[in-house]
């Protein structure tokens, strides 16, 4: 029987392990905290990513390892990966890791981005902050996600508090200065790419953030084909030229019909929690066929699907319980602040048989707000 190895325990690990046991897997999580949400489903070592007693002890159990999210320290990659197969590769986590990296590598494959610029120091900061005008965002280079190490610098007036907020960063793990887009709307290709490289994509996702976190995706987006078939040949061009293996998602914003990459994400991905119920093959079940050398899953769609994030604390259930195409994921998470701690995905065969189900679950949970913009969409 195949153990695989998943290098982090949230849930992203627990739902892989959840979609790895009709395949008859077996799974290994290595993770630095002892109540990580996938230890409920598959033994794990508690141990710190850089430690290689841990690492040699993680290395010895599994026949093939993967990550649940992209912050393991590119160098912990490499040494497993001269031990036990690892995907995707090294080189993937570490390009994706950098965002100076990533959009110097977007733009040199000839995916357009937000202009950018590195800032190693103040002077660099002023000076980029004067050539890309304003607003822009000063965000670390590493290390940085769901809106964390970010300042939006919305006049010259800001560059002191941006500086004064993130500058220490900048000599251990970096600062970017990014153009700020005026978007119409934000869009994710999640992919997968074969060992063989075979490549399948799921329809273009179009989705929605609070405060920098992800709170509603819906599928498929209401694009022209020549727009979702753009995005899809950015995807397939930067899985091939990093020769990545497994699930990936390329985030992209939307403005007058063009698309900027926003970037990378080197795993399966919230804004493709949808296909669990809502495609032939989920991401996550796609990702262990990649990395373990299967063939891969249609990515079809069945009907349409919208999903909700819970964040901070779980709601009541019954409202998408009740629900036709309702279905239920409590990460089994305490309770914090800004916490992703669920999801609900509520799938429909017709536009307005989902935007009525939205409609019905917003008012009883009295999230209206979270549901309005999919409902408008769909109209």
């Amino acid at each position: 029987m195949t153990t695989v190895g998943i290098l982090g325990g949230g849930q992203l690990a627990r739902m892989m392990a959840l979609a790895g046991a009709p395949l008859g897997l077996r799974f290994r999580v290595l993770d630095n905290v002892a109540d990580a949400c996938a230890g409920q489903f598959a033994p794990m070592i508690v141990g710190d990513y850089t430690d290689q007693a841990a690492l040699a002890a993680f290395a010895a159990q599994v026949d093939v390892a993967t990550f649940d999210f992209e912050n393991v320290p590119a160098e912990s990659a490499q040494w497993l990966s001269e031990r036990v197969p690892v995907f995707p590769n090294p080189r993937a986590l570490a390009v994706a890791q950098d965002r100076l990296a990533e959009k110097t590598l977007f733009r040199e494959l000839g995916i357009p981005v937000p202009d950018f610029a590195d800032i190693p120091s103040r002077q660099a900061l002023d000076e980029a902050v004067a050539r890309l005008g304003t607003p822009c965002i000063l965000k670390t280079r590493r290390l940085g996600y769901d809106g964390k190490g970010q300042f939006r610098i919305k006049s010259p007036a800001d560059i002191d508090g941006a500086w004064a907020a993130l500058g220490a960063q900048a000599g251990s793990v970096g600062l970017i200065l990014e153009g700020f887009v005026h978007f119409d709307r934000e869009l994710s290709v999640v992919a997968v790419r074969g060992r063989n490289g075979e490549f399948r994509a799921w329809p273009l996702t179009e989705n929605w953030h609070v405060d920098g976190v992800l709170s509603a995706s819906l599928a498929p987006a209401r694009v022209a084909p020549a727009l979702q078939a753009t995005a899809l040949a950015y995807a397939r061009t930067l899985a091939e030229a990093l020769d990545y293996v497994g699930v990936f998602a390329l985030e992209l914003f939307c403005k007058d019909g063009e698309l900027l990459a926003n970037e990378l994400a080197p795993r399966v991905h919230n804004s493709g929690h949808w296909t669990i119920e809502g495609s032939e093959t989920s991401q996550f079940q796609n990702h262990l066929r990649a990395v373990l050398g299967l063939p891969l899953g249609d990515t079809r769609m069945v009907g349409l699907a919208c999903m909700l994030n819970w964040i901070g604390a779980m709601p009541e259930a019954s409202a998408v319980l009740r629900e036709a195409g309702g279905h239920w994921h409590d990460y089994g998470k305490e309770p914090r602040e800004g916490r992703k701690v669920g999801h609900a995905t509520l799938r429909a065969d017709a536009p307005m048989e989902l935007a009525d189900a939205l409609r019905r679950v917003g008012a009883v949970l009295k999230r209206e707000a979270q549901v309005l913009p999919v409902i408008d969409a769909l109209r």
